[in-house]
């Protein structure tokens, strides 16, 4: 692993765990076994970092999950792969996976930074599912929805089951796998 890289990744866990404002750039460094200096002279500053922190994990996450569903026989199957994969994605990488909530588009983790570079990147795997969801219309597999409100909502049940499971209190079990299925019921062509 780089140096670069394990900058990356310490920001991501000290992101995850301490929040924006309460992580430093010398808290990564000392994370990643580095000199502070190295943290500036590739990232340039907290900000850039953060979001750069956020956009690593989705670039990941599309290249892995595009991988598995596309290899799908249906748009249906498809989706519930995505899924899937999304929801083992999370809890693989728990310890970096809470940097991207607290990037996201949805949060106001830190509502002075500019969100329109990461929600290009959140918009990716929108659209992916959107892709997902013409395949499944076009082979009969998904009944007629609308898009991209059906994307949105899909997309904002992911999140809602991904923030309880990390962020709230609560003890829900197979909340994963049964977000999936409410997911596939709710668009399969009966």
């Amino acid at each position: 692993m780089t140096k670069k890289q394990k900058i990356l990744l310490a920001a991501q866990e000290q992101f995850g765990i301490n929040g924006f404002t309460g992580t430093t750039l010398k808290m990564i460094a000392d994370h990643a076994g580095v000199a502070s200096g190295l943290v500036s002279h590739y990232f340039g500053n907290k900000d850039h970092l953060f979001l750069e922190s956020g956009e690593a994990l989705i670039d990941q996450m599309l290249t892995l999950f595009t991988k598995k569903a596309d290899k799908a026989e249906n748009g249906l199957n498809a989706l519930r792969i995505f899924v899937e994969s999304y929801f083992d994605f999370t809890m693989a990488h728990r310890t970096t996976f809470p940097a991207l909530l607290r990037c996201s588009p949805f949060s106001d983790e830190n509502p002075q930074l500019d969100r329109h570079e990461i929600a290009a990147k959140f918009q990716r795997l929108i659209d992916q599912i959107e892709t997902y969801l013409e395949k499944g219309m076009e082979d009969g597999s998904i009944k007629q929805l609308p898009l991209p409100q059906t994307s949105f909502l899909i997309y904002g049940n992911i999140v809602g089951a991904i923030r309880t499971e990390f962020l709230a209190p609560y003890q829900i079990p197979d909340l994963f796998e049964e977000s999936c299925l409410f997911i596939i019921r709710s668009v399969a062509k009966s």
